[in-house]
C-alpha cells in the first residue's frame, strides 16, 4: 500500500464488515465508522479497534481525520451519501453499482470532478490478482482474437419479501446486486455494447430474481451472462479466443485461479494467487495510489466515466425487461 489515506466506513453492514476486515488485516488506516444509530457505529468500531464512531453520516464525513469514505448504503442512497462526502472534500469508494441509475452517476461524477476528489466504484473484482493477469494475457494476444465471454453470478439467497435483495424500494433484484459483476467484466473486455438482449423473471415484490443478458458488439463479439438470486450455479467464467481460452474457476469474481488452454488441449498457463482475506484491499490500495498520483479520473482499470457508462448499460437492460424503481423520478 501507499502512504496511507485515512478511511471512514459509512453504513457498517455486511459488505462493509468484509471490506473493513480486509483493510485492517492488510495494514490500512481505518479511523472512523458512521451509522444512522450511534449504538450500531460504536459496536462496529469496538469490534475492530476503530478509534471513532458517529451516529450520523454527516458527522462521519466532516471528521478532519478521515480522507476517504467507503459507502455501503443500499443502492438508492449511494448518490446522496456520496454527494454528502464529496461536498465535505472526501474521496469516495462507492459500493457497486455506482448509483441507482446513470442520471445519478452523472451527478456524482461531475460533483467529484468539480470538488477535486476521486469517486470510484467498488468493483473490487477488477483489482484482484487473477483479473489483472487476465488483462495482461488478453493484451499480449495469447488468446488470439477474443470473441466471447460466458459468465454467471448465481446465489441461493433469502426469499423473504422484506429482505433487501427482494425489496424494489431498496433497489433490490438480481441485476444490480449480482448481474453488475458479469456486465462490468464484459465492459472490461469489450467496452460499450452496441446491442442488448435481456429476459428476466420477477418475484411478487417486482424485483428481478433471474436475468439473462446478451451483449453484442459491432465486430461480432458476444458476452453472455446469467444472474439469479434463487439458484446457485457454477459461478465460473470462460473467455474464448481464436487461439486459446481462459477457464476461470469458481468463484470467478472472487480471488481464484484460472487456466489458459490452447485449442489442442495444452495448458499454456495456470495461475494461482495467495490472497490475504477476500482481496477487497487491492482496490483500496489502488485508490490510494491514484490519489497520490493525482489521478482523480479513476485511472485505467476502472475510470469514473466508465462506471457512469456501465450504469447506462444497466439502465438499457432494465428498460428492456420493464424494471423501474419507485425511487426514480
Amino acid at each position: 500500500m501507499t502512504d496511507g489515506l485515512r478511511w471512514g466506513i459509512l453504513a457498517p453492514g455486511g459488505i462493509a464488515r468484509a471490506f473493513t476486515d480486509d483493510l485492517l488485516s492488510n495494514g490500512f488506516d481505518v479511523r472512523a465508522a458512521g451509522s444512522r444509530t450511534l449504538a450500531n457505529a460504536e459496536a462496529f468500531a469496538a469490534e475492530r479497534g476503530i478509534p471513532a464512531a458517529y451516529g450520523s453520516y454527516e458527522e462521519l464525513v466532516t471528521d478532519p481525520d478521515v480522507d476517504v469514505i467507503y459507502i455501503a448504503t443500499p443502492h438508492p442512497w449511494h448518490a446522496a451519501t456520496a454527494l454528502l462526502a464529496i461536498e465535505a472534500g472526501k474521496h469516495v469508494l462507492i459500493e457497486k453499482p455506482f448509483t441507482l441509475n446513470q442520471a445519478e452517476a452523472r451527478v456524482v461524477a461531475d460533483a467529484a470532478r468539480e470538488r477535486g476528489v476521486l469517486a470510484l466504484e467498488a468493483m473490487w473484482t477488477r483489482y484482484l490478482p487473477h483479473m489483472t493477469r487476465i488483462r495482461e494475457i488478453v493484451a499480449a494476444g495469447t488468446l488470439g482474437d477474443v470473441r466471447t465471454l460466458i459468465a454467471d453470478h448465481t446465489q441461493k439467497l433469502p426469499d423473504d419479501p422484506a429482505h433487501r435483495l427482494n425489496a424494489l424500494e431498496l433497489g433490490g433484484g438480481a441485476l444490480l446486486d449480482l448481474g453488475i459483476y458479469p456486465v462490468s467484466f464484459a465492459w472490461d473486455l469489450f467496452g460499450d455494447p452496441t446491442s442488448i438482449q435481456s429476459t428476466a423473471v420477477f418475484r411478487s415484490t417486482g424485483a428481478d430474481v433471474q436475468i439473462a443478458v446478451q451483449l453484442g458488439y459491432e465486430d461480432g463479439r458476444i458476452a453472455s451472462t446469467f444472474s439469479a438470486s434463487d439458484v446457485r450455479g457454477p459461478n465460473a467464467a470462460t473467455v474464448l479466443g481464436t487461439e486459446a481460452r481462459i477457464d476461470i474457476d469458481p468463484v470467478w469474481y472472487s480471488a481464484t485461479s484460472f487456466r489458459v488452454v490452447a485449442h489442442d488441449g495444452r495448458v499454456l498457463e495456470e495461475f494461482r494467487a495467495d490472497v490475504n482475506g477476500r482481496g477487497m484491499h487491492f482496490q483500496a490500495a489502488a485508490l490510494e495510489r491514484l490519489v497520490a498520483e493525482g489521478r482523480l479520473d479513476g485511472g485505467d482499470v476502472l475510470s469514473t466515466e466508465e462506471s457512469v457508462a456501465i450504469m447506462g448499460t444497466l439502465d438499457r437492460i432494465r428498460a428492456e425487461i420493464g424494471l423501474r424503481y419507485p425511487n426514480e423520478d
